[in-house]
C-alpha cells in the first residue's frame, strides 16, 4: 500500500498510482473469496492481534536507548568449568572482536551444567588471567544467592591487582528475586533478603564502584519456563521496581540507583516480537521513572540469545535462529548481546562454535552495520503497533504483580508461575502439533545427519533442594521430540536400525507422492525410518513388500479419489498381514469404515504429532 507522502519524496514511486488501504482490503477479500479476512490476523501468546498490513505510522519519537551510532557491546560467554581453558577461550575471544564477556560459574541457572568453577580467589584469577578489566565489560553470573561472596572475590582481584573500581564496568548480577524464580525458595524472607543485597550493593558503592551495575533484573527465568513476551517484560519491570525499592532504602538515591540495575532480556528467532519487546522495556521502565518523579534515561539492557529455541537435532539451524535473535535486539536497542553457541544444546561449545557465535555479531555490526541508525523500526506500523500492545498488556501484568505486594510475594503466592504455566501449555501443545515448526526437529528432520562436534566434558546436574513454592522450570521447546530421536539412536546403535515405518502408497506416483512426503517428514520428527517405495501392481507385491520391510506400522499413502476406491481394503489386507495401521490424510466420512477395516491412527497437518509419534514408538520399537 502506497503513501502520498513516499510519492512526493521518490520520483520513482511517482509512476505508480496511489492506492489506500480499503483499495487493498476489496483486492484481499476478492482473493480470499468466502474465506473471512479474520484468517489473515494471527496472534500472539499474549492475545495481541498481529494484522497482515500496517500502513506508516507517522509522527512517533524513536525509543531512548542505546547512543546514536554506538555498536553493541559483543558479550561473550567464559563456561569452561577448567579455569584455566576457560581463560584461553576468553583471551581467545577478545582477541578476536569480543569485547565483553559474561563470567557463567559454576552452579549459575545460565549455565546449564556447566560454567567456571571459581569459588576461591586462585580460580578467579587464573580465569581471568591476563584479561584487562579495565578495557572491557565484564557480567558475573552466580549460582543462586551466591552473587555476595562472588562479589567479594571479584572486588578482591580487583584490590589485587591494584586497579581503580571507578574506571571498571562490571556487572555484578545480584538477582535474589530471579533466584526465588529459578529455585522455589528463598533462604530468607524477602524482606530480609532484600536487605541483604541492599547491604552489598551499597558495600561495592562506598569502595568505588562508580560504573559498576549491581543488581540485575534478568528476564530468561520467564523466557526459558514458556512465558510469552508481556509475562517476561511484567516479571523485568516488577523486579526492577522492587530492586530500585531495596537500593532507596539502602541509601542510593533514586538517581543513582536506577543507573545500578541492569535489564537482560531473551532474544528469539520471533524478530518482531524480539524488535517490540526490546523497545517495550524501555518504554516501560521510563513509565516507572517518571512515577518516581525523575526524568527517564535509558535503561541498560543486554540480551541473550534464548536457551528455550535451541535444539540438539540439525543443530546449523540454531545459526539461523542465533542470527534474526542478534539482529532483533540489536535493532531493539540492545546494550550488549551474548550469543549462545550453535551447538550449546548437545554440550559444551568447542573453539569453532564459540567464533562462529562471535562472528555472527561482528558480521552483523560490520558488514550490515545494524548499529548505525538509532531505534530503525520507529515508525514502522507493524512494530509500533506490537511495542504498544506488548506495553499495555505488560503494565497490566505488573500491577497484577504490584497488588499481590511485589514479585516476592507473587512467587510465593503463585501468581507468576500460574500464569506462565499456561502460556507454556498453549506453547508446547503448538509445538506438538507443528502449528510452531521447529526445523530440523519437527520439520524437515535429517536422520542420516553427521554428528557435531562438543568438548568432551559432561553436563553437572543441579543439585535438587527442598521448595518452597513451585519454581520456573528451564525448558526448551525442542526436548519432547529429541527424546524420541534419542530413543530411536539408542535402538540403532543397539541393532544396527532404527525403528521404521513401512509406506504403503497406493496407485500412480502422481496420486502418493505429496502424503508420502508428508509421512516421511512427520514420522522421521520422531527418528521412525520410512521405507519407501514407487508403488505397487497389485495388492500381493504392497503385502509382499511390507513383510520383507520388516516394520511393524505401515502408513496407507495416496489421494482422497483412491483412498476412497481402496483405503478400506488395503487397511484390511495389512491388518491381517500383521500390520498396525496409520492413513496419511483426514478421514471425513470414511472414519468409521476405515476404522473397522483396521486404521488405527490418521496423520495430517493439525494433528497431534507428538502424541501420534509417541505411540508410534511404542509400537515400531519393541524387541
Amino acid at each position: 500500500m502506497s503513501d502520498p507522502a513516499v510519492h512526493q519524496d521518490l520520483p520513482l514511486a511517482a509512476e505508480f498510482p496511489a492506492t489506500d488501504r480499503a483499495e487493498w482490503r476489496r483486492l484481499v477479500e476478492k482473493a480470499l473469496k468466502d474465506r473471512p479476512f479474520e484468517k489473515l490476523v494471527s496472534r500472539t501468546y499474549d492475545g495481541i492481534a498481529v494484522e497482515p498490513l500496517y500502513g506508516r505510522a507517522a509522527g512517533v519519537a524513536p525509543v531512548a536507548g542505546r547512543a546514536p551510532g554506538l555498536p553493541w557491546r559483543i558479550m561473550q560467554r567464559v563456561d569452561h568449568p577448567d579455569p584455566a581453558a576457560a581463560n584461553a577461550e576468553a583471551l581467545q575471544d577478545l582477541a578476536n572482536g569480543a569485547d565483553a564477556l559474561a563470567l557463567v560459574l559454576a552452579g549459575a541457572p545460565s549455565a546449564h551444567g556447566f560454567g567456571v568453577k571459581a569459588d576461591n580467589t586462585a580460580a578467579l584469577a587464573g580465569a581471568l588471567d591476563g584479561v584487562m578489566l579495565d578495557l572491557i565489560a565484564l557480567r558475573v553470573e552466580t549460582a543462586p544467592f551466591a552473587g555476595r561472596p562472588i562479589a567479594e572475590l571479584v572486588t578482591g582481584l580487583v584490590a589485587a591487582r591494584k586497579l581503580d573500581p571507578a574506571r571498571l564496568t562490571i556487572d555484578f548480577g545480584l538477582d535474589p528475586l530471579g533466584d526465588m524464580a529459578r529455585t522455589g525458595r528463598a533462604p530468607l524472607p524477602w524482606p530480609d533478603l532484600s536487605q541483604r543485597a541492599g547491604e552489598t550493593a551499597k558495600g561495592l558503592a562506598d569502595k568505588g564502584y562508580a560504573k559498576a551495575r549491581f543488581l540485575r533484573a534478568d528476564g530468561r527465568a520467564v523466557h526459558e519456563a514458556g512465558g510469552s513476551e508481556a509475562q517476561e517484560l511484567a516479571f523485568v519491570v516488577a523486579t526492577g521496581i522492587a530492586y530500585l525499592r531495596l537500593l532507596e532504602v539502602a541509601g542510593f538515591a533514586l538517581d543513582d540507583a536506577r543507573k545500578r540495575m541492569t535489564f537482560m532480556l531473551a532474544a528469539d528467532a520471533d524478530e518482531f516480537l524480539t524488535v517490540a519487546k526490546f523497545r517495550a522495556v524501555r518504554k516501560l521502565w521510563a513509565r516507572v521513572e517518571e512515577a518516581c518523579g525523575l526524568t527517564p534515561h535509558p535503561a541498560y539492557v543486554a540480551a541473550e540469545t534464548a536457551w528455550r529455541m535451541m535444539s540438539a537435532p540439525d543443530p546449523y539451524v540454531n545459526m539461523l535462529r542465533t542470527t534474526i535473535a542478534v539482529t532483533a535486539a540489536g535493532v531493539g536497542g540492545a546494550d550488549s548481546i551474548t550469543v549462545l553457541p550453535f551447538t550449546a544444546a548437545l554440550g559444551l561449545p568447542d573453539r569453532f562454535a564459540r567464533r562462529v557465535a562471535r562472528n555472527q555479531q561482528l558480521i552483523l555490526l560490520e558488514e550490515s552495520n545494524l548499529y548505525r541508525v538509532a531505534d530503525p523500526a520507529a515508525g514502522s506500523g507493524g512494530i509500533e503497533a506490537l511495542t504498544s500492545e506488548l506495553t499495555k498488556a505488560a503494565w497490566a501484568l505488573v500491577q497484577d504483580i504490584e497488588r499481590t505486594g511485589g514479585v516476592a510475594a507473587a512467587l510465593e503466592q503463585g501468581l507468576i508461575q500460574k500464569t506462565v504455566a499456561t502460556t507454556r501449555a498453549a506453547r508446547q501443545a503448538a509445538v506438538a502439533k507443528r502449528r510452531d515448526a521447529l526445523t530440523g526437529v519437527s520439520d524437515y528432520p535429517g536422520l542420516s545427519e553427521r554428528p557435531v562436534k562438543v568438548l568432551n566434558i559432561a553436563r553437572v546436574a543441579p543439585a535438587q533442594q527442598a521448595t518452597q513454592f513451585e519454581p520456573l522450570p528451564s525448558l526448551r521447546l525442542a526436548e519432547p521430540f529429541e527424546r524420541l530421536r534419542d530413543r530411536s539412536d539408542t535402538i540403532l546403535k543397539k541393532t544396527g536400525a532404527r525403528p521404521k515405518v513401512f509406506l504403503a502408497n497406493l496407485g500412480k506416483a502422481s496420486d502418493f507422492t505429496a502424503r508420502a512426503t508428508f509421512a516421511k517428514n512427520f514420522y522421521e520428527a520422531g527418528g521412525i525410518e520410512t521405507v519407501g517405495n514407487d508403488g505397487f501392481k497389485n495388492r500381493d507385491d504392497m503385502i509382499a513388500a511390507f513383510k520383507a520391510s520388516g516394520a511393524r506400522l505401515a502408513c496407507l499413502c495416496s489421494s482422497d479419489k483412491v483412498y476412497a476406491a481402496d483405503a478400506a481394503d488395503a487397511a484390511t489386507a495389512l491388518t491381517e498381514a500383521g500390520a498396525v495401521v496409520h492413513l496419511a490424510g483426514r478421514p471425513g466420512e470414511h472414519e468409521a469404515a476405515w476404522n473397522a477395516a483396521g486404521v488405527k491412527a490418521y496423520i495430517y497437518v493439525g494433528c497431534d504429532v507428538l502424541a501420534t509419534l509417541t505411540a508410534a514408538h511404542a509400537i515400531v520399537s519393541k524387541p
